[in-house]
């Protein structure tokens, strides 16, 4: 990847309460690859989560041609206190974006296609047949292997057996944090006790399927509360892992970072991951659920 070698804070982080720490300042990639990608999604009338989460890989991924498409549209009906996806009453489904994901995955030529969502609990399946048909439509014009990144589908047993039918290749729920925050930083409705059984019920109904969770750090946990988490994952049958630092996305309504781990104990607690017996974990300050998907689908 050509990169200009300028020190620059991590993007989309916007931060209260002093500066950044050093290893969170990264080199700026050059603007033509970067260019073609947003242009592809703009042109195509698409969504990514890389620009609504203000995701700090953006420009990374958009230079390297990849990007985290996010269907059923633009605005969430939660409202987590560390995303910046906006919510409220979102707009009607456009029935032709399957058809237009398929389109852009064609463009860049992507091998792994990751493809997330706002939470739609205005629909009975939470919007379960909409990710098949975005499976179905990617499938159609190539054989790149496809990671969902699914909301919780409101406990709707059924909706999550829908996409698991579709045979997608990862199949993607993040955790976020340890249960003693999940009410504090998810709201009400998340349960963590159903984010295990979801993975678990993917895992026993199509075994080749890879499992996959994440976590966002830096909030409030504890490494204790956080390695009991990971040992409840893989004994539900969770088989990658993402570890990334939490960084403030939106001052006016996004809960403050607690603490910067050094790159050091992302590495430390990666190594403890991997003795708990997940089959790849990423960790590090930059690390998201989708961020090199494609290396870690491998």
């Amino acid at each position: 990847m050509d990169t200009i070698h300028r020190d620059r804070p991590a993007c989309g982080c916007a931060q209260s309460g002093g500066r950044l720490p050093r290893w969170l300042k990264r080199e700026v990639p050059r603007a033509n690859a970067n260019h073609f990608t947003a242009d592809i999604i703009r042109d195509l009338g698409l969504q990514t989560v890389c620009d609504h989460a203000r995701c700090p890989n953006r420009m990374e991924c958009y230079a390297r041609k990849t990007a985290t498409f996010m269907i059923l549209g633009d605005v969430c009906t939660r409202s987590c206190s560390f995303c910046s996806v906006a919510h409220g009453r979102p707009a009607e489904v456009d029935d032709d974006e399957p058809k237009r994901v398929a389109e852009a995955v064609s463009r860049l030529e992507l091998k792994h296609v990751v493809i997330t969502s706002v939470t739609r609990d205005d629909f009975p399946d939470g919007g379960a047949e909409h990710f098949c048909r975005c499976i179905q439509a990617v499938r159609h014009v190539c054989e790149a292997t496809i990671e969902v990144l699914t909301p919780d589908f409101l406990h709707n047993e059924s909706a999550v057996d829908r996409v698991v039918e579709a045979a997608p290749e990862v199949f993607n729920h993040n955790t976020e944090t340890v249960p003693r925050l999940y009410r504090t930083l998810r709201g009400p409705k998340p349960e963590y006790r159903w984010t295990l059984q979801l993975i678990q019920r993917v895992k026993r109904r199509a075994p080749a399927i890879r499992t996959k969770s994440g976590f966002m750090l830096g909030v409030g946990e504890t490494r204790e509360e956080l390695l009991d988490t990971l040992a409840d994952l893989v004994e539900h049958g969770c088989d990658l892992l993402t570890l990334g630092q939490y960084l403030q996305p939106d001052p006016r309504r996004c809960v403050p970072v607690q603490r910067y781990l050094p790159p050091e104990e992302f590495d430390a607690l990666g190594e403890a991951a991997r003795r708990l017996g997940f089959q790849q974990v990423a960790s590090g300050p930059f690390v998201r659920s989708s961020y090199h998907a494609e290396e870690m689908a491998r």
